[in-house]
């Protein structure tokens, strides 16, 4: 059964058209607080979100659905998207609720949802709310004496950066650092910049003004031009740039250079697996990894398993064969002995690790491997299925035989829009280009018939 309102990544869209409207989030809480509620004891769920405008309006509609059918109602306030996994399970809550639409621009938001162990839930709950948000809610109301009530908790910040500096080395500090922080003006605009000043780093803020509509907006992991500007200026050691709700991070050297989220996951994977921390001999990325990070690894003896692009198949995979190292290359990054989601400011303080462990500069820590050549095209099309086009499969065979090993060709529809997206990598930047273009041509041509 074709779902209507989750995606891939919870329910996302333009604030204030279906399905990201009050009414649907009131019944999103309702219908999602009478599956999470087993037993008789008071049951609970935590809500955070980040710092747009129309989170105001789906928080208070969530809490009033979520009260309506019974559930006690903890209110976060604005928070990474990690730091509500992580309180879901400190709190001891049925449910967690994240409210926003991570890097996209302010008119746009979203709802995830985390099941009690923080963990995203699976697509057969998201089903059934699904079936609840479309049936007669009335009948999941509680009686008058046993609706919710709401609680704004006022530690939430404090408990999630004690949590993130605790999963530093005992003792490691960060003196001396200076540091850059762009918190996209969303989710982590307060704690992250606290985190690494308790830490003794020296920190410049950038991106810490929200008003609603600037999150994301020139600033953060999309557009970090700014921060690689004040970097160069302050002479920093180090440049952080998260995304809206702080799931994600890209770091920027002293030199002004951007570090992707290949490397950093090298450089983590290479850290832990020398004190004998990683987990299954290796990590878990998606199709969209270079293949120098599969090469580096595999001359360490450690191998790259690769799912489909999306943070959910990353981390499915890592919890079903004991992975504890897992991302993608925009820097979405899952450390689960500390996180059951990507968590920008915990990934951004292992390489902080590294760089105070060595005493080494962050372009020496970070520049593990040379990426090859990789060329990604995105081609638009109104109708039909242009990938089942014989003129496009022809095309896909030939760039396949021409890269032969020395290579990788991926082809893949956009999960969100009317877009196929080529990708090919390879040794040979010209021959890498020549494939893209051909099978790009193939697909236009398709598309137009």
């Amino acid at each position: 059964m074709s779902r209507r309102y989750f995606g891939t990544d919870g329910i996302r869209g333009l604030a204030n058209r279906h399905p990201m409207t009050s009414e649907v989030a009131l019944k999103v809480g309702m219908g999602a607080g009478k599956i999470f509620q087993n037993g008789a004891y008071r049951h609970r769920v935590v809500i955070g979100k980040d710092t747009r405008l129309s989170g105001y309006m789906l928080e208070a509609a969530l809490m009033s659905g979520f009260t309506a059918v019974g559930m006690d109602v903890f209110l976060l306030g604005p928070m990474p998207t990690p730091a509500v996994a992580m309180l879901t399970r400190s709190l001891r809550a049925d449910l967690g609720v994240m409210i926003s639409a991570s890097h996209n621009p302010y008119a746009d938001n979203g709802i995830k949802l985390f099941a009690p162990d923080g963990y995203k839930l699976s697509d057969e709950t998201e089903s059934r709310i699904e079936e609840l948000i479309d049936g007669d809610t009335t009948e999941l109301l509680a009686g008058p004496d046993a609706i919710g009530h709401a609680t704004r908790v006022e530690s939430a910040q404090e408990r999630y950066i004690e949590f993130a500096k605790r999963t530093l080395p005992k003792n490691l500090r960060l003196d001396g650092l200076r540091i850059v922080i762009d918190c996209a003006n969303g989710a982590g605009y307060k704690v992250a910049p606290e985190a690494l000043w308790e830490l003794g780093a020296e920190v410049i803020k950038i991106g810490v003004d929200p008003n609603g509509r600037n999150i994301n907006d020139k600033c953060g992991t999309t557009a970090p031009d700014v921060l690689i500007a004040k970097v160069c200026e302050v002479r920093a050691d180090i440049g952080i740039a998260l995304d809206g709700d702080a799931d994600r991070v890209v770091i920027i050297n002293e030199q002004g250079e951007i570090v992707d989220g290949d490397q950093l996951m090298a450089v983590i994977a290479e850290t832990w697996h020398r004190r004998g921390k990683l987990a299954a001999g290796g990590l878990v990325a998606t199709v969209m990894s270079n293949l120098g990070l599969e090469r580096y690894l595999k001359s360490l003896g450690l191998t790259l398993t690769r799912t489909p692009v999306g943070d959910r198949y990353v981390v499915e995979h890592m919890r079903k064969h004991g992975y504890n190292v897992g991302g993608e290359q925009s820097g979405h990054i899952v450390l689960s002995d500390f996180v059951t989601t990507g968590d920008g400011i915990v990934t951004a303080l292992q390489i902080l690790a590294v760089v105070v462990s060595t005493g080494k500069p962050v372009s020496e820590v970070t520049n593990r491997f040379v990426p090859l050549p990789q060329i990604l095209r995105n081609v638009r099309y109104a109708n039909g299925h242009p990938l089942e086009d014989a003129r496009v499969m022809r095309a896909i065979d030939s760039g396949k035989a021409k890269l032969g090993q020395a290579g990788r060709l991926v082809i893949r529809p956009s999960g969100t829009e009317p877009v196929i997206r080529v990708m090919a990598e390879g040794d040979d930047e010209g021959l890498v280009s020549s494939v893209v273009g051909d099978i790009v041509e193939a697909v236009r041509a398709a598309a137009a018939a």
